[in-house]
């Protein structure tokens, strides 16, 4: 098993959300999963961010090709994540 990291992506339209958006969205995260970026939650909300996205990724360069590769139709900060099991042994 190849080892992955977890990322956390907060996501902000630039442009209007249709289903059209919505269905070249849901492509590339299938294409992303090709590639060994496996999308492992999105979640629509209020606020400051449109969407949250938590991701798995061998690293960080597979992660920010997929941000960058959003940037025409969004914004995308990525923040790295790590379990709060693991975070525990950090300081043990």
């Amino acid at each position: 098993m190849v080892a992955t990291v977890q990322f956390i992506q907060p996501v902000k339209f630039k442009k209007k959300v249709s289903r059209d958006l919505i269905a070249a969205n849901l492509k590339q995260v299938e294409a992303e999963e090709n590639a060994g970026v496996r999308t492992l939650s999105i979640y629509w909300r209020l606020g400051q961010y449109d969407a949250i996205l938590t991701i798995e990724a061998p690293d960080e360069k597979a992660v920010m090709k997929t941000a960058l590769s959003r940037g025409d139709w969004a914004q995308v900060e990525t923040l790295v994540a790590v379990p709060a099991v693991e975070a525990r042994k950090l300081v043990e």
